[in-house]
């Protein structure tokens, strides 16, 4: 029996889980932890991790370190898309490296979505699908064809850059969604196989589609909305929710149930990535995944060790 913590860096929240990995090669989780860090705020077109998220990021790996320093783990963190375009990447992770000791892994958006293939494919029956993984500065998209990984890709565009790009966060105005949905789509037609993968279901993974997720439970009037690996919804009901929040004030947003009042002003950009991937596949349903990056490495590391 051994320990292993994982520190995940993304773009809009920093979260750590400890597992106690057993010798039969399953594992439990221990500890599970969030801390809402937003690194990718107002990195703007210069691509410069700014001061203020980046003392608030550090701050919340010192307070993971004080809630798995006594298992004695073996540590595995990684970062994601706002620190691999961060033109001060390198200064970024020296700091960090100095004031806490933890070394992080950049990875490259292939190898996220290799990742999120491994954790979905961990814990989901998955034959036919499209993932989409929603982050705060990228999204990853991986076809799965008789659940092998056939084609995957990460663009660097997620919750919180649309946000900032189009004036997505406060009060909006609704020629500027289409503006955002204008650039998504012009980056997914750059993917010819994504239209070869029509009428498939969209696995979710990430921030926005898990506030998705307890949004659409709570309307459906599910008791427990936090439980919702394997949920399901139609295509119609996903654009219900869409079609009601576009028209709020941020205020409104606040109030949402299900909604955390820390995403109110990243949900509307947050879902744009899935909105217009299922019109450009034609999905039926989308379905929800709670395993992801972390799951993948947790797969990856009791592979290596056993």
């Amino acid at each position: 029996m051994s320990y292993l913590a994982i520190v995940d860096l993304g773009s809009n929240s920093a979260r750590m889980v400890v597992e106690e990995l057993h010798d039969d090669g399953t594992y439990t989780e221990l500890i599970r932890e969030k801390q809402d860090t937003r690194i990718a705020q107002n990195m703007g077109h210069d691509l410069i991790l700014k001061e203020l998220p980046i003392a608030r990021t550090i701050s919340a790996l010192k307070y993971f370190q004080t809630k798995y320093a006594s298992f004695k783990p073996e540590v595995r963190a990684i970062t994601t898309a706002a620190v691999r375009m961060a033109v001060n990447q390198a200064e970024f992770l020296a700091r960090v490296k100095l004031e806490t000791g933890i070394e992080f892994q950049v990875l490259t958006g292939e190898e996220e979505a290799h990742y999120d293939y491994l954790g979905v494919m961990s814990t989901l029956t998955v034959d036919e699908a499209v993932i989409l993984d929603t982050g705060g500065a990228s999204v990853e998209i991986i076809a799965v064809t008789d659940g092998k990984n056939i084609a995957d890709v990460s663009l660097p565009f997620g919750a919180v850059s649309l946000s900032e790009q189009f004036n997505l966060a406060n009060d909006i105005n609704q020629s500027d969604i289409q503006l955002a949905c204008d650039s998504i789509l012009k980056q997914y037609k750059t993917l010819p196989w994504l239209s070869n993968n029509q009428q498939k279901p969209v696995i979710l993974l990430g921030g926005a589609n898990r506030s998705l997720a307890r949004m659409g439970r709570i309307a459906l009037g599910t008791m427990s909305v936090n439980n919702f690996h394997g949920f399901s919804m139609t295509v119609e009901q996903v654009t219900t929710i869409f079609e009601e929040i576009r028209y709020m004030t941020r205020s409104q947003r606040e109030h949402i149930a299900g909604l955390e009042i820390a995403r109110a002003d990243i949900i509307v950009s947050g879902l744009l990535p899935l909105l217009n991937l299922m019109y450009t596949i034609n999905a039926p349903r989308v379905i929800f995944s709670e395993s992801g990056v972390r799951e993948g490495l947790i797969a990856e590391t009791i592979k290596n060790n056993g």
